[in-house]
Parts: structure tokens; sequence; C-alpha cells
């Protein structure tokens, strides 16, 4: 099967790891090219062009400020990831009731098995 361009899908854009980051910097607030750029020790042209991809996307927004452009974190756009991770919700928070379930049946048999 043919891979999405990485502009046209949300989880292709967030698969590398760069991006991913810029994302979780966006999330404390506004920030310019050259902001990201030193945070991430990366140079201005690879941060813009992970900048337009993200944007392409939706998951950023940019704004001008004068001849600044800040860049900011659209969370609405990261509905589709946290509903993908959400189907395996269960396999973090599910695992501790299931275990007691199993525990309390196990106790129940040997009650049974010992009278």
């Amino acid at each position: 099967m043919a891979r999405s361009p990485t502009t046209s899908d949300v989880f292709n854009a967030v698969a590398e790891v760069q991006r991913r980051q810029i994302l979780t910097l966006l999330a404390e607030g506004e920030l310019s090219v050259n902001d990201l750029a030193e945070a991430l020790n990366l140079r201005q042209p690879a941060v813009s062009k992970h900048l337009k991809v993200l944007k392409e996307v939706d998951l950023v927004q940019v704004r001008g400020v004068g001849q600044q452009r800040l860049y900011s974190l659209n969370p609405e756009a990261l509905k589709p990831l946290y509903d993908w991770a959400a189907t395996f919700q269960i396999l973090w928070t599910g695992r501790p009731d299931r275990l007691e379930e199993h525990l309390t049946e196990l106790m129940a048999q040997q009650k049974g098995d010992h009278p």
C-alpha cells in the first residue's frame, strides 16, 4: 500500500521526531521560528520546513506580529491522534482492573475447592 504524502495526513506529519518536538514546544505557547530553531538546535530553514508541513495538516497556526511570525499549536487538529491513541487506553488503564478481577476469581475458585 502506498504511503500518504506527509503533508496530507496528521499521522505521517507527526511521525518525524523533530516535528513532535516542535509540537511539544508549542504546547507551552507561541514561538517564532528562531525561538524553535534555538530550542531544538536546528537551523532556521529546517524548522521552517517542518512548520510548513505541520501547518499544511493544520497542526499549527501562524499569526504575524509586526515582521515576526508566531506559531502556535492547534489543539483541535490533534483530536484524530488522541482518538486513535485512546483505543489503546485499555492497555495502560484496564490491566489493574482485570488483574483484580482475575485474582478475585482465583480466590473464589480456591475457596470452592477447599470447603
